[in-house]
């Protein structure tokens, strides 16, 4: 008598498995389509519908985005039923399900999880993050006793690409003043030589050598006679204070933290020529 010693594959395959990662856009990976109820049409997800709605082929007074809350239809996309679940064919639509936000998702290793201080689900799992009541969004856990809070930090737009950053799907950074913006932008801002924050003009990233090469220009670079012991008034960007020194054509450093951060404030530089205002 022959045994067979092969190893047995099981078909464990069942209609709440059938169609799992065949299905879905470039957002999300799920068996389900919505029904936007602001133009009554099908999309994979709402981030299709705003991309879609949003081009510069539409005119600009039909442009629309689709609030997330405001979705309450979905279509299987096996058996193209539409319903709140798939009852007909028992589709699993996705392994994550909200039901606050009537929202499916295949891909569980994102971590989501539903935050009732945003009001909306998000990424990383709810351990490793905190709802912050005055920022009105969610931190990791490594800023909980640290970050600069910003009334409703991400309620607008990035300062860099004008993108809402609340619901975003792009990485978000906070800066060391409290500001948030886009990860990627930052990057950009880096590639130009930009170390200051937008919104407020502070240094968000150790300037020490900068300040020190400046320093030697400064040092290196005399002034004509008409421009020597001319006094003028700078605010400094990073501390907030306002001082009087004296001015140069490289740049005006504080005199309170050493910053050559600082914009000209008060002061004449010469008769008939404009103030010169000087911003790192």
């Amino acid at each position: 008598m022959e045994v067979d010693l092969e190893p047995k594959v099981l078909d464990t395959s069942s209609m709440t498995e059938k169609g799992y990662e065949e299905f879905g856009c470039s957002h999300y990976r799920r068996r389900c389509k919505i029904r936007a109820p602001c133009c009554d049409e099908i999309f994979d997800c709402r981030h299709c519908h705003n991309d879609a709605k949003n081009s510069i082929e539409i005119d600009p007074f039909d442009r629309h985005e689709v609030p997330r809350h405001d979705i309450k239809r979905v279509i299987c996309s096996l058996c193209d039923r539409e319903q709140d679940h798939c009852i007909n064919c028992g589709v699993c639509m996705g392994k994550y399900f909200c039901s606050k936000c009537n929202f499916f998702d295949n891909d569980v290793s994102k971590k989501q999880y539903h935050c009732d201080g945003c009001g909306i689900c998000r990424i990383g799992g709810a351990e490793n993050f905190f709802h912050c009541d005055k920022c009105g969004c969610c931190y990791s856990m490594m800023m909980k006793n640290s970050h600069n809070c910003v009334e409703k930090a991400m309620h607008h737009n990035c300062a860099v690409c004008f993108e809402f950053l609340f619901d975003t799907t792009k990485e978000i950074t906070v800066l060391p003043c409290g500001h948030t913006i886009h990860l990627e932008c930052v990057r950009e801002m880096e590639r130009h030589s930009q170390y200051s924050c937008p919104v407020c003009s502070k240094s968000f990233c150790d300037m020490t050598q900068v300040w020190e090469r400046l320093d030697r220009d400064v040092a290196s670079t005399g002034m004509p006679q008409i421009y020597q012991n001319r006094r003028v008034w700078i605010l400094c960007n990073d501390c907030g204070e306002n001082s009087e020194v004296n001015f140069h054509f490289v740049a005006q450093k504080c005199p309170i933290c050493s910053s050559y951060n600082t914009k000209l404030t008060r002061g004449r530089i010469a008769t008939g020529s404009s103030e010169i205002m000087k911003t790192v």
